[in-house]
């Protein structure tokens, strides 16, 4: 006679196992519900929506530098932004699909670089030799927007840390807190304008609470901010690379 008994053993065996599978399963699963989320952070997850918009504000006030880059929407057009600032001035560059240049500030000492096209008005059919003659001695070169050019204090505020700060972290609406995700490798908080129609920002929830991303209001537009404290050498361009003006700069096509 056939004995079964050793299949019957086997069977259990098998039952038992994934008995114990299972409970492990549910216990490791307990476990992970019960795990504080804030464990590891720096605790702002824990605040209100208030209470983190005030600790972002400040960690972005005291740093010392920051790089923003990313897409500005306004009046219509798409601004690529990239700048590296700190209370000193800043550097970097802004560009659209029609025109691209870089900017320089020390302290009220303002430079701009563009192309020769910038400084014509080949598009719009009212170039002239006034405008060919500028873009021949401007293009390419580092010129010194005088201070009471008009387009200086809009030029200058690319370059100056607090005034675009204030401006990108500007929510509308009651502040509420949104959800968390991680943005360049930086778990995050995320603080809305309204439900997010009046703008929104991820705060770090590692070390200190900085702000790493802002969606402005609107659909104008993304900027990462990043590099917090990280120094930058920032220096006058060299003489014969700068072209100083002297009067109001001509106006560009851009």
């Amino acid at each position: 006679m056939t004995s079964f008994a050793p299949a019957v053993r086997k069977h259990r065996r098998t039952a038992l196992a994934l008995v114990l599978c299972g409970g492990l399963a549910v216990a490791l699963t307990a476990c992970g519900a019960d795990e504080d989320p804030d464990k590891g952070t720096n605790g702002v997850g824990k605040l209100t929506a208030a209470e983190i918009d005030t600790k972002a504000r400040a960690a972005a006030g005291a740093a010392t530098a920051v790089r923003l880059s990313g897409t500005l929407v306004s009046k219509g057009g798409t601004y690529q932004l990239d700048m590296k600032l700190n209370a000193e001035g800043g550097m970097g560059s802004v560009s659209s699909t029609k025109q691209s240049f870089a900017l320089l500030r020390i302290e009220d000492e303002l430079f701009l670089k563009a192309p020769a096209a910038f400084w014509t008005h080949e598009e719009s059919g009212t170039g002239g030799e006034a405008d060919a003659a500028a873009a021949d001695k401007l293009g390419g070169k580092y010129v010194k927007v005088p201070e009471d050019d008009p387009s200086y204090r809009q030029l200058r505020g690319f370059t100056d840390k607090k005034v675009l700060l204030d401006g990108l972290l500007a929510l509308h609406g009651k502040l509420n807190k949104g959800g968390r995700d991680t943005v360049a490798g930086h778990r995050t908080v995320q603080v809305l304008g309204g439900k997010g129609e009046g703008g929104a920002f991820d705060v770090s929830l590692e070390a200190t609470p900085y702000p790493v991303r802002v969606a402005r209001a609107g659909g104008g537009g993304t900027v990462s901010l990043a590099d917090w404290g990280q120094t930058f050498p920032l220096a006058a361009p060299d003489e014969d690379d700068t072209v100083d003006y002297g009067g109001q700069l001509p106006k560009s096509s851009g």
